[in-house]
């Protein structure tokens, strides 16, 4: 099961409309980023590396349990007091580090796997209207249990195994559906609002969440990367395959589109990079302490052997999605059209809690910095071409919160902080938006940062001059430090 996103960045804004959306598959690192799982555990932190102040501080929190625990006005519910305490804890570090339950970590695991036990379908449950409180489906997902049974967009679940869905959560609701490879489930389903719903039997089955999607555009590849997963390089590379196949000669170029992707597995966005760059660095990682520190290196071959690319990126790419961006850009291996990144440029350990049966900590540990050493966390990465886009019907464009804009956001280290202010160096250029347009169903619009980005590459002279200047540029930059 795929719940449908909340936003396109989870952790920057809330939805806005009569919908409730709860984090999906396909956003799942909205918050964490790019992850690293390790195999810690709470033994790692020496006792002897807390002081004697700390303790009294820790009798202090025991106490107040206590007090609490015996005269609340209401028996408390003291697992539900931990919880509260540990996030109270976490909240004050920075919008990233936070505590799953069991539960949680469990969903964690599967979204970052791209594959789970289930039917296969992207879910909402809507606040307003008829079909308030009941499961709708945003979309099956192609060769499914869902998909094989019929299940369409706009379908409303409304009983799950004879139980009705009205009074149930969204995760209430997920957590029925999904199930072990190969059980039955019995679902109740309401297509045309004016008829009686009908029943279906469907088998669960492993479902894999493709993170990749291709297409053929003229003489070019286009590649959308939606979110980093275990699945990510595999479909990557698959699509670069297919392209050699079906563009005679091979593609002349691609657009790689990393739009609203909020970010993911740190070592998927290392190998994606990978892909594209002849050995060098991709990224370098840097914690607390000098040992924490680590460059991830490339490895010698460019599979699409010096091809132009145009990455496309906004202010819902972050994370992972930037780590690719700016090891592309520093490598001046590509163009990046669009508008400035989200700017989250922090890296999450998750931390198993009593072998996850406890949960875990999904705990801040490092910031990531693009080859030239760029700390991009609340700046972001800004486009070689910049190209803020609005539609008919919009006066300006919205102003999309960043990483800079979350309560307790990291700043940058004083060591890269540049002769402006944050607040000065985060504001972008002025550029007049370019107003696109819709297609002629006047519903879909046309995405007029695609188009662009073929027209580049369309004319391989104003591609090497643009990929020469905005190099040039960088250079520039570098050569000439700004100091506070």
């Amino acid at each position: 099961m795929v719940k449908s996103p909340k936003s396109a960045l989870r952790s920057s804004t809330a939805h806005s409309g009569s919908k409730r959306y709860s984090g999906g598959a396909l956003v799942a690192a909205a918050c964490g980023g790019a992850l690293v799982f390790g195999v810690l555990s709470s033994a790692v932190f020496a006792r002897a590396s807390i002081s004697a102040d700390t303790f009294r501080q820790l009798d202090l929190f025991g106490e107040v349990f206590e007090q609490v625990h015996e005269n609340y006005v209401a028996d408390p519910v003291d697992s539900d007091l931990i919880k509260g305490a540990i996030d109270g804890m976490l909240d004050t570090l920075d919008p990233h580090s936070s505590y799953l339950t069991a539960e949680d970590y469990q969903t964690m695991q599967e979204q970052t796997r791209g594959s789970f036990a289930g039917l296969g379908i992207q879910v909402q449950m809507e606040n307003e209207g008829p079909d308030k409180g009941y499961v709708k489906i945003v979309a099956p997902i192609d060769d499914t249990p869902a998909a094989r049974a019929g299940i369409q967009t706009n379908d409303l679940i409304v009983e799950i195994d004879g139980e009705d869905v009205q009074g149930m959560s969204l995760d209430e609701a997920v957590s029925k559906m999904k199930g072990e490879r190969g059980t039955k489930i019995n679902i109740s389903v309401v297509r045309d609002r004016a008829k009686e719903p009908f029943d279906l039997t469907l088998v669960r089955d492993i479902v894999t969440v493709q993170s990749v999607t291709s297409r053929v555009e003229g003489n070019f590849g286009y590649v959308r990367i939606s979110n980093f997963s275990e699945q990510t390089e595999e479909g990557l590379l698959k699509a670069l395959k297919e392209f050699e196949k079906d563009i005679p000669g091979g593609p002349k170029g691609l657009v790689l589109d990393m739009r609203s992707n909020p970010g993911g597995l740190l070592d998927q966005a290392v190998s994606v990079s990978d892909v594209f760059l002849n050995g060098g660095e991709i990224v370098s990682t840097r914690g607390r302490r000098p040992r924490d520190s680590l460059r991830e290196m490339g490895t010698p071959g460019d599979k699409l052997n010096g091809k132009p690319i145009v990455v496309l990126i906004n202010g819902g790419s972050a994370s992972a999605s930037e780590i690719v961006a700016g090891a592309l850009q520093d490598r001046n291996r590509a163009l990046l059209l669009g508008t400035k990144s989200f700017g989250k440029g922090s890296v999450q350990t998750v931390i198993p809690l009593q072998n996850g049966l406890q949960g875990a900590l999904r705990l801040t540990t490092q910031r990531y910095y693009t080859p030239s050493g760029r700390s991009i966390q609340a700046h972001g990465i800004d486009p070689d071409i910049l190209m803020p886009v609005i539609y008919p019907g919009q006066d300006e464009l919205g102003d999309r919160p960043g990483e800079k804009d979350l309560p307790n956001a990291l700043d940058v280290a004083e060591e890269d902080v540049a002769e402006e202010t944050v607040a000065e160096s985060d504001k972008e250029p002025e550029v007049e938006p370019f107003l696109c347009s819709f297609d002629e169903d006047g519903e879909t619009p046309v995405d007029c940062q695609l188009n662009r980005a073929l027209e580049i590459l369309a004319d391989a002279t104003a591609y090497n001059h643009a990929l020469a200047d905005a190099g040039a540029a960088r250079t520039e930059d570098a050569s000439n430090p700004r100091t506070e």
